[in-house]
Order: C-alpha cells, then structure tokens, then sequence
C-alpha cells in the first residue's frame, strides 16, 4: 500500500468470473486522490494493449463491504460461500457485463486508508468550488 498526503494506491488480485467453475486471475489498481474526494479509481491489467479504467463511488464500495450495493452499470455483493472473504463487483457497459471477485481485506484496507486521508462526510471540504465553478463557466 503506497500512502501519501496525495494519494492512496494498491494493487490487488481480483478473480474474473468466466463460469461458475472458471475464474481468471486479474490485477488491478485501486487509487485514490483526495483532489476527487467521491471516487475510487479501478484500472484493470488485462490482456489487452490498454487497461481498462473504472470511477466507482468511494461510499459504493464502502457499502458493498456490509450489504448489496448500487445498481445499473456497477453493482457489488457478498461472493455467496465465501463468508466475508470475497465480494462480488459487476460492471456493466453497453458492451456487456463483467464479474470479478475480490478480496474483502484487500477493499477493507485500501477503503480504511482513504478515510484515514479524507473522512467520510468531509468530502466536500476538499473540492476547490471556485476553481469547479470557473471550470464549469469555461465549458459554457
């Protein structure tokens, strides 16, 4: 785990789904900036020319480690007979969906390390609003 005043890392190794009997190993890094208080980043290392990156909710996957979590394009669940080792993270594009299984430790620590930067409910004290605000005005 790499922490700084900055930023949060890990990688993990998730499982991809590909049957009830066939899973595929999958690394993926999870990062954090306290700049984007609200989002977790999810870059998936797989066997293609360009990983694959995910914005998932910070308190999405925070909620997913004590029940059934979000809907539509990014759902998570308690892996069932897993007990509370694994959690379930589907992803959902017009593409089609994925499955992964990932360590609930893993999210634990990672998500215990984001709160220790940036409590949850604080968030918003950490978004420079003017300079949001001229962004937004630019883009009119």
């Amino acid at each position: 785990m790499k922490k700084s005043l900055k930023t949060v890392e890990r990688r993990v190794t998730a499982q991809l789904v590909v049957s009830h009997a066939y899973t595929l190993p999958l690394c993926v890094r999870l990062r954090y900036e306290p700049t984007d208080p609200y989002v977790v980043h999810a870059v998936f290392f797989a066997d293609c020319d360009e990983p694959v990156e995910w914005i998932l909710g910070r308190d999405l996957l925070a909620d997913g480690l004590t029940g059934p979590a979000g809907y539509a394009d990014v759902r998570i669940w308690s892996a069932a007979g897993r007990g509370d080792q694994s959690i379930c993270i589907a992803l959902g594009s017009s593409a089609g969906t994925v499955l992964l299984e990932v360590p609930v430790q893993d999210i634990t620590s990672f998500l215990q390390y984001t709160e220790a930067l940036v409590p949850r409910g604080t968030e918003s004290g950490c978004i420079d609003w003017d300079a949001e605000l001229a962004h937004l005005l630019s883009q009119g």
